[in-house]
């Protein structure tokens, strides 16, 4: 099961809110460490930004 699956199951289910959220949080953190993680190995690697 992936967080997308549980996502669109929720969907179906108005009621049930928490089944949307919560997979949809995740998926959030999720995409917003890894954004976070790039950009500071970027920061960290890219010699041209240090000049």
């Amino acid at each position: 099961i992936t967080w997308g699956s549980l996502v669109n199951e929720g969907r179906a289910n108005f009621n049930a809110w928490w089944l949307v959220i919560f997979p949809g949080l995740c998926i959030f953190i999720t995409v917003t460490a890894y954004n976070l993680i790039g950009e500071g190995l970027r920061d960290a690697l890219d010699p041209k930004l240090k000049q």
